[in-house]
Protein backbone atom coordinates (compact mmCIF):
# COMPACT_ATOMS: atom_id res chain seq x y z
CA UNK A 1 0.00 0.00 0.00
CA UNK A 2 1.55 3.15 -0.80
CA UNK A 3 0.64 7.05 -0.16
CA UNK A 4 -0.51 9.48 -3.42
CA UNK A 5 -0.84 13.07 -3.06
CA UNK A 6 -3.38 14.43 -6.07
CA UNK A 7 -1.87 18.00 -7.08
CA UNK A 8 -4.89 20.31 -8.17
CA UNK A 9 -4.64 23.31 -10.47
CA UNK A 10 -8.33 25.07 -10.57
CA UNK A 11 -9.26 27.49 -13.12
CA UNK A 12 -12.75 29.22 -14.14
CA UNK A 13 -13.07 26.45 -16.42
CA UNK A 14 -10.90 24.04 -15.98
CA UNK A 15 -9.32 21.69 -13.18
CA UNK A 16 -5.88 20.20 -14.22
CA UNK A 17 -4.36 17.76 -11.96
CA UNK A 18 -1.96 15.38 -11.38
CA UNK A 19 -1.54 12.28 -9.06
CA UNK A 20 1.84 11.29 -7.70
CA UNK A 21 2.53 7.85 -5.38
CA UNK A 22 5.09 8.06 -2.93
CA UNK A 23 8.23 6.25 -3.48
CA UNK A 24 11.22 5.19 -0.90
CA UNK A 25 12.74 8.17 0.81
CA UNK A 26 9.30 9.72 -0.48
CA UNK A 27 10.52 10.44 -3.97
CA UNK A 28 7.25 11.43 -6.02
CA UNK A 29 6.91 9.78 -8.87
CA UNK A 30 4.38 10.50 -11.75
CA UNK A 31 1.22 8.36 -12.05
CA UNK A 32 -1.64 10.19 -14.09
CA UNK A 33 -2.24 13.45 -15.24
CA UNK A 34 -4.97 14.65 -16.44
CA UNK A 35 -7.73 17.99 -17.00
CA UNK A 36 -11.32 18.36 -16.92
CA UNK A 37 -12.08 21.73 -19.61
CA UNK A 38 -15.15 22.93 -20.45
CA UNK A 39 -16.50 23.36 -17.16
CA UNK A 40 -20.01 25.19 -17.24
CA UNK A 41 -20.72 24.38 -20.61
CA UNK A 42 -19.38 20.87 -22.02
CA UNK A 43 -16.93 19.65 -19.70
CA UNK A 44 -14.56 17.19 -20.99
CA UNK A 45 -12.41 14.88 -18.54
CA UNK A 46 -9.29 13.28 -20.05
CA UNK A 47 -6.34 11.31 -18.33
CA UNK A 48 -3.06 9.87 -19.09
CA UNK A 49 -0.44 8.19 -17.49
CA UNK A 50 2.91 8.45 -16.95
CA UNK A 51 3.83 6.66 -19.90
CA UNK A 52 1.25 9.14 -21.75
CA UNK A 53 -1.70 6.09 -22.95
CA UNK A 54 -4.79 7.51 -22.10
CA UNK A 55 -6.65 5.62 -18.86
CA UNK A 56 -9.93 7.91 -18.75
CA UNK A 57 -12.21 9.92 -20.81
CA UNK A 58 -15.73 11.51 -20.34
CA UNK A 59 -17.94 14.10 -21.43
CA UNK A 60 -21.19 15.54 -20.42
CA UNK A 61 -23.95 17.52 -21.82
CA UNK A 62 -24.33 20.61 -19.99
CA UNK A 63 -26.57 20.85 -17.65
CA UNK A 64 -27.12 21.42 -13.77
CA UNK A 65 -25.14 18.19 -12.69
CA UNK A 66 -21.62 19.16 -14.23
CA UNK A 67 -20.71 22.70 -12.10
CA UNK A 68 -17.33 22.79 -10.51
CA UNK A 69 -18.70 20.74 -7.34
CA UNK A 70 -20.56 18.29 -8.72
CA UNK A 71 -17.53 17.59 -11.33
CA UNK A 72 -14.73 17.82 -8.57
CA UNK A 73 -16.70 15.17 -6.83
CA UNK A 74 -16.54 12.86 -9.94
CA UNK A 75 -12.99 13.63 -10.15
CA UNK A 76 -12.22 12.68 -6.15
CA UNK A 77 -14.00 9.07 -6.82
CA UNK A 78 -12.25 8.51 -10.45
CA UNK A 79 -9.10 9.08 -8.26
CA UNK A 80 -10.00 6.76 -5.37
CA UNK A 81 -10.71 3.96 -7.70
CA UNK A 82 -8.06 4.58 -10.06
CA UNK A 83 -5.62 4.17 -6.33
CA UNK A 84 -7.17 1.14 -5.42
CA UNK A 85 -5.63 0.00 -2.31
CA UNK A 86 -3.33 2.96 -2.38
CA UNK A 87 -4.09 5.52 -0.02
CA UNK A 88 -4.52 9.72 -1.09
CA UNK A 89 -2.55 10.81 1.66
CA UNK A 90 -3.28 14.67 0.24
CA UNK A 91 -4.61 17.04 -1.53
CA UNK A 92 -2.40 20.25 -2.73
CA UNK A 93 -3.91 23.28 -4.52
CA UNK A 94 -2.45 25.99 -6.51
CA UNK A 95 -4.22 28.99 -4.88
CA UNK A 96 -3.54 31.91 -6.76
CA UNK A 97 -3.00 34.79 -4.25
CA UNK A 98 -1.44 34.64 -0.58
CA UNK A 99 -1.57 38.03 -0.27
CA UNK A 100 1.58 40.04 2.23
CA UNK A 101 1.22 37.05 4.94
CA UNK A 102 0.73 33.74 3.00
CA UNK A 103 4.88 33.23 1.58
CA UNK A 104 5.36 29.43 2.04
CA UNK A 105 3.02 26.24 1.53
CA UNK A 106 0.13 26.20 4.29
CA UNK A 107 -1.95 22.98 5.57
CA UNK A 108 -5.32 24.38 5.51
CA UNK A 109 -7.85 24.79 8.49
CA UNK A 110 -11.16 26.91 7.98
CA UNK A 111 -9.49 30.00 9.65
CA UNK A 112 -6.87 29.99 7.22
CA UNK A 113 -9.47 29.24 3.96
CA UNK A 114 -11.38 32.17 5.68
CA UNK A 115 -8.02 34.62 5.36
CA UNK A 116 -7.64 33.68 2.02
CA UNK A 117 -10.91 34.45 0.88
CA UNK A 118 -10.40 37.66 2.56
CA UNK A 119 -7.56 38.02 -0.25
CA UNK A 120 -10.81 38.09 -2.99
CA UNK A 121 -10.52 41.56 -3.48
CA UNK A 122 -6.69 41.31 -4.76
CA UNK A 123 -7.62 38.46 -7.26
CA UNK A 124 -11.61 38.62 -7.89
CA UNK A 125 -11.35 36.37 -10.81
CA UNK A 126 -8.98 33.68 -9.46
CA UNK A 127 -9.40 33.55 -5.24
CA UNK A 128 -12.44 31.83 -5.83
CA UNK A 129 -12.13 29.45 -8.10
CA UNK A 130 -8.91 28.89 -6.19
CA UNK A 131 -10.43 28.26 -3.06
CA UNK A 132 -14.28 26.17 -4.84
CA UNK A 133 -12.16 22.79 -4.85
CA UNK A 134 -10.80 23.29 -1.52
CA UNK A 135 -14.41 24.04 0.13
CA UNK A 136 -15.73 20.73 -1.91
CA UNK A 137 -13.38 18.60 -0.78
CA UNK A 138 -13.23 19.82 2.55
CA UNK A 139 -17.02 19.17 2.70
CA UNK A 140 -17.24 15.45 1.47
CA UNK A 141 -13.87 14.41 3.28
CA UNK A 142 -12.86 17.04 5.98
CA UNK A 143 -10.38 14.68 7.36
CA UNK A 144 -8.52 14.35 4.33
CA UNK A 145 -4.94 16.93 4.61
CA UNK A 146 -5.37 20.24 2.13
CA UNK A 147 -2.05 22.19 1.60
CA UNK A 148 -2.55 25.81 -0.40
CA UNK A 149 0.59 26.18 -2.37
CA UNK A 150 0.79 30.35 -3.48
CA UNK A 151 1.58 31.61 -6.90
CA UNK A 152 2.66 34.78 -5.46
CA UNK A 153 4.90 33.22 -2.71
CA UNK A 154 8.03 33.04 -4.92
CA UNK A 155 7.86 36.62 -5.37
CA UNK A 156 8.26 37.67 -1.97
CA UNK A 157 11.95 38.23 -2.25
CA UNK A 158 11.50 41.45 -4.50
CA UNK A 159 13.00 44.02 -3.35
CA UNK A 160 10.83 47.16 -2.07
CA UNK A 161 11.93 49.60 -4.82
CA UNK A 162 10.69 46.44 -7.18
CA UNK A 163 7.71 45.99 -5.25
CA UNK A 164 5.95 49.61 -4.31
CA UNK A 165 3.76 51.57 -6.19
CA UNK A 166 3.94 55.28 -6.18
CA UNK A 167 1.02 56.04 -4.54
CA UNK A 168 -0.21 57.67 -1.00
CA UNK A 169 1.71 55.31 1.26
CA UNK A 170 -2.21 54.49 3.28
CA UNK A 171 -2.86 52.39 -0.19
CA UNK A 172 0.47 50.30 0.62
CA UNK A 173 -0.34 49.35 4.54
CA UNK A 174 -3.77 48.06 3.03
CA UNK A 175 -1.85 45.71 1.01
CA UNK A 176 -1.96 47.35 -2.29
CA UNK A 177 2.25 46.35 -4.38
CA UNK A 178 3.25 44.77 -6.96
CA UNK A 179 3.11 40.63 -5.79
CA UNK A 180 3.78 39.10 -9.10
CA UNK A 181 2.23 35.47 -10.48
CA UNK A 182 3.48 32.51 -11.58
CA UNK A 183 5.24 31.58 -8.68
CA UNK A 184 5.20 28.03 -9.28
CA UNK A 185 6.23 27.65 -12.66
CA UNK A 186 8.74 29.86 -11.83
CA UNK A 187 10.04 28.23 -8.62
CA UNK A 188 10.27 25.27 -10.50
CA UNK A 189 12.41 26.56 -13.82
CA UNK A 190 14.97 27.87 -11.03
CA UNK A 191 15.15 24.10 -10.03
CA UNK A 192 15.56 22.89 -12.89
CA UNK A 193 18.28 25.23 -13.85
CA UNK A 194 20.20 24.48 -10.70
CA UNK A 195 19.88 20.91 -11.78
CA UNK A 196 20.96 21.12 -15.87
CA UNK A 197 22.92 24.36 -15.42
CA UNK A 198 24.15 25.10 -11.92
CA UNK A 199 25.90 28.32 -13.72
CA UNK A 200 23.14 29.60 -15.29
CA UNK A 201 21.10 29.52 -12.27
CA UNK A 202 23.29 31.19 -10.17
CA UNK A 203 23.30 34.08 -12.71
CA UNK A 204 21.21 36.93 -14.32
CA UNK A 205 17.97 34.75 -16.08
CA UNK A 206 14.81 36.22 -17.36
CA UNK A 207 12.17 33.36 -16.89
CA UNK A 208 9.26 33.98 -19.99
CA UNK A 209 5.92 32.43 -18.85
CA UNK A 210 4.25 32.49 -21.88
CA UNK A 211 0.82 31.01 -22.11
CA UNK A 212 -2.78 32.50 -22.03
CA UNK A 213 -1.46 34.13 -19.26
CA UNK A 214 1.82 35.39 -19.52
CA UNK A 215 4.22 37.04 -17.27
CA UNK A 216 7.92 37.71 -17.09
CA UNK A 217 10.59 36.95 -14.00
CA UNK A 218 14.15 38.49 -13.75
CA UNK A 219 15.66 36.12 -11.27
CA UNK A 220 19.44 36.16 -9.20
CA UNK A 221 20.37 32.54 -7.52
CA UNK A 222 16.88 31.26 -8.45
CA UNK A 223 15.75 34.26 -6.41
CA UNK A 224 13.17 36.31 -7.66
CA UNK A 225 14.27 40.40 -7.91
CA UNK A 226 11.55 41.86 -10.51
CA UNK A 227 8.24 40.89 -12.30
CA UNK A 228 6.01 41.82 -14.67
CA UNK A 229 2.90 41.23 -13.16
CA UNK A 230 1.99 43.13 -10.44
CA UNK A 231 -1.35 43.80 -7.81
CA UNK A 232 -3.39 41.46 -10.01
CA UNK A 233 -2.69 38.97 -13.21
CA UNK A 234 -3.61 41.83 -15.05
CA UNK A 235 -0.34 43.93 -15.24
CA UNK A 236 2.82 43.47 -17.92
CA UNK A 237 2.62 41.05 -20.97
CA UNK A 238 0.01 41.14 -23.61
CA UNK A 239 -2.00 37.82 -22.91
CA UNK A 240 -4.65 35.77 -24.57
CA UNK A 241 -7.50 37.95 -23.08
CA UNK A 242 -5.99 40.09 -20.70
CA UNK A 243 -4.62 43.69 -21.82
CA UNK A 244 -1.43 43.74 -19.59
CA UNK A 245 0.54 46.94 -19.00
CA UNK A 246 -2.51 50.04 -19.17
CA UNK A 247 -2.39 53.53 -18.43
CA UNK A 248 -5.02 53.70 -15.75
CA UNK A 249 -6.10 56.70 -17.35
CA UNK A 250 -7.69 54.33 -19.76
CA UNK A 251 -9.36 53.07 -17.21
CA UNK A 252 -11.04 56.09 -16.18
CA UNK A 253 -11.60 56.75 -20.10
CA UNK A 254 -14.13 53.82 -19.97
CA UNK A 255 -15.74 54.99 -16.31
CA UNK A 256 -16.02 58.75 -16.94
CA UNK A 257 -16.57 59.11 -20.86
CA UNK A 258 -17.82 55.87 -21.92
CA UNK A 259 -20.32 55.04 -18.64
CA UNK A 260 -19.20 51.63 -17.90
CA UNK A 261 -19.72 50.35 -14.78
CA UNK A 262 -17.10 48.59 -12.36
CA UNK A 263 -18.25 45.35 -13.88
CA UNK A 264 -17.98 46.14 -17.18
CA UNK A 265 -14.10 47.40 -17.08
CA UNK A 266 -13.21 44.48 -15.57
CA UNK A 267 -15.16 42.45 -18.09
CA UNK A 268 -13.03 44.15 -20.95
CA UNK A 269 -10.03 44.08 -19.48
CA UNK A 270 -9.72 40.35 -18.09
CA UNK A 271 -11.80 38.78 -21.07
CA UNK A 272 -12.05 41.11 -24.01
CA UNK A 273 -8.88 42.38 -24.29
CA UNK A 274 -4.93 40.65 -25.16
CA UNK A 275 -4.49 38.82 -28.42
CA UNK A 276 -8.53 38.42 -28.49
CA UNK A 277 -8.98 42.38 -28.58
CA UNK A 278 -6.32 43.47 -31.03
CA UNK A 279 -7.39 40.26 -33.26
CA UNK A 280 -10.74 40.20 -32.94
CA UNK A 281 -10.11 36.42 -33.95
CA UNK A 282 -8.81 34.62 -31.00
CA UNK A 283 -6.89 34.51 -28.36
CA UNK A 284 -5.05 31.20 -29.07
CA UNK A 285 -1.51 31.97 -30.54
CA UNK A 286 -1.95 28.77 -32.72
CA UNK A 287 -4.59 30.20 -34.69
CA UNK A 288 -3.27 33.91 -34.56
CA UNK A 289 0.47 32.48 -36.24
CA UNK A 290 -1.50 30.48 -38.64
CA UNK A 291 -3.69 33.73 -39.81
CA UNK A 292 -3.37 35.68 -42.98
CA UNK A 293 -5.80 38.20 -41.46
CA UNK A 294 -3.80 41.43 -40.71
CA UNK A 295 -4.80 42.30 -37.06
CA UNK A 296 -3.67 38.64 -36.07
CA UNK A 297 -0.54 39.70 -37.13
CA UNK A 298 -0.77 43.15 -35.58
CA UNK A 299 -1.75 40.87 -32.27
CA UNK A 300 1.22 38.71 -32.38
CA UNK A 301 3.49 41.64 -33.22
CA UNK A 302 2.34 43.79 -29.83
CA UNK A 303 2.99 40.28 -28.07
CA UNK A 304 6.24 40.37 -29.15
CA UNK A 305 7.29 43.70 -28.87
CA UNK A 306 5.88 43.56 -25.04
CA UNK A 307 7.65 40.61 -24.55
CA UNK A 308 11.63 41.94 -25.46
CA UNK A 309 10.52 45.78 -24.02
CA UNK A 310 9.43 44.24 -21.04
CA UNK A 311 12.69 41.82 -20.76
CA UNK A 312 14.92 44.54 -21.21
CA UNK A 313 13.28 46.51 -18.25
CA UNK A 314 14.05 43.33 -15.98
CA UNK A 315 17.47 42.86 -17.97
CA UNK A 316 18.62 46.50 -16.02
CA UNK A 317 16.49 45.35 -13.11
CA UNK A 318 19.22 42.32 -13.33
CA UNK A 319 22.31 44.73 -14.19
CA UNK A 320 22.85 42.33 -17.16
CA UNK A 321 21.49 38.85 -18.63
CA UNK A 322 23.64 35.51 -18.60
CA UNK A 323 20.40 33.81 -19.97
CA UNK A 324 16.95 33.53 -21.07
CA UNK A 325 14.44 30.63 -20.61
CA UNK A 326 10.92 29.81 -22.38
CA UNK A 327 8.18 27.55 -20.60
CA UNK A 328 4.80 27.30 -20.41
CA UNK A 329 2.71 26.74 -23.69
CA UNK A 330 3.44 29.13 -26.03
CA UNK A 331 7.10 29.81 -24.55
CA UNK A 332 7.34 25.63 -24.93
CA UNK A 333 5.65 25.19 -28.50
CA UNK A 334 6.14 27.82 -30.26
CA UNK A 335 9.20 28.05 -32.45
CA UNK A 336 8.01 31.21 -34.60
CA UNK A 337 7.43 33.10 -30.95
CA UNK A 338 10.49 32.41 -29.64
CA UNK A 339 12.72 33.54 -32.62
CA UNK A 340 10.99 37.06 -33.39
CA UNK A 341 11.40 37.29 -29.24
CA UNK A 342 15.31 36.62 -29.98
CA UNK A 343 15.45 38.80 -32.79
CA UNK A 344 14.02 41.47 -30.72
CA UNK A 345 16.69 40.97 -28.47
CA UNK A 346 19.54 41.12 -30.54
CA UNK A 347 21.29 44.00 -29.22
CA UNK A 348 21.45 42.46 -26.09
CA UNK A 349 23.68 39.42 -27.97
CA UNK A 350 21.13 37.18 -28.11
CA UNK A 351 21.91 34.60 -31.23
CA UNK A 352 20.04 31.36 -31.78
CA UNK A 353 20.24 28.00 -33.87
CA UNK A 354 17.17 28.41 -36.02
CA UNK A 355 17.53 24.59 -36.48
CA UNK A 356 17.57 23.94 -32.80
CA UNK A 357 14.29 26.10 -32.51
CA UNK A 358 12.54 24.74 -35.21
CA UNK A 359 13.59 20.94 -33.39
CA UNK A 360 12.50 22.57 -29.54
CA UNK A 361 15.91 21.70 -28.55
CA UNK A 362 16.44 22.34 -24.79
CA UNK A 363 19.31 24.52 -25.78
CA UNK A 364 18.59 26.99 -28.94
CA UNK A 365 21.10 29.73 -28.43
CA UNK A 366 24.19 29.66 -30.69
CA UNK A 367 27.71 29.61 -29.29
CA UNK A 368 28.48 33.14 -30.34
CA UNK A 369 25.22 34.09 -28.27
CA UNK A 370 26.26 36.46 -25.07
CA UNK A 371 22.72 35.29 -23.22
CA UNK A 372 22.63 31.58 -22.73
CA UNK A 373 19.19 30.77 -24.35
CA UNK A 374 16.69 27.84 -22.99
CA UNK A 375 13.40 26.09 -23.70
CA UNK A 376 12.24 24.35 -20.06
CA UNK A 377 8.94 22.72 -20.18
CA UNK A 378 7.68 23.98 -16.39
CA UNK A 379 5.27 21.27 -14.04
CA UNK A 380 3.34 23.51 -11.61
CA UNK A 381 2.05 20.44 -10.53
CA UNK A 382 5.18 18.70 -9.33
CA UNK A 383 5.83 21.63 -7.51
CA UNK A 384 2.29 21.63 -5.99
CA UNK A 385 2.85 17.51 -5.01
CA UNK A 386 6.45 18.35 -3.24
CA UNK A 387 5.10 20.97 -1.74
CA UNK A 388 2.09 19.08 -0.12
CA UNK A 389 4.87 15.90 1.09
CA UNK A 390 7.17 18.53 2.74
CA UNK A 391 4.18 20.12 4.70
CA UNK A 392 3.08 16.77 5.22
CA UNK A 393 6.39 15.69 6.59
CA UNK A 394 7.06 18.33 8.71
CA UNK A 395 3.88 17.42 10.31
CA UNK A 396 4.64 13.42 10.52
CA UNK A 397 1.62 12.74 8.44
CA UNK A 398 3.29 10.94 5.66
CA UNK A 399 4.46 7.26 5.93
CA UNK A 400 5.69 6.73 2.00
CA UNK A 401 6.22 3.21 0.37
Amino acid sequence: MTDAILALNAGSSSIKFALFKMGPGKTLEPAVRGEMEGIGTEPHFAAHDAAGTEIGQKSWAGNASTDHDALLGWLMDWVRHHLGCDVLAAVGHRVVHGGRDFIAPVRLTPEIIAALDGLTPLAPLHQPHSLAPVRAIMGRQPDLPQVACFDTAFHHTLPAVASRYALPREYEDEGVRRYGFHGLSYEFIAGRLRETAPHLAAGRVVVAHLGNGASLCAMRDGRSLDTTMGFTALDGLVMGTRCGTLDAGVVLYMLQQKGLSAPDVEQVLYKKSGLLGVSGISSDMRTLTASADPHAREAVELFVFRVARQTAALANSLGGLDGFVFTAGIGEHSPAIREAVCERLGWLGVRIDRAANANHADRIATSESRVDVRVIPTDEEAMIARHTRDVLSDAGETGGA
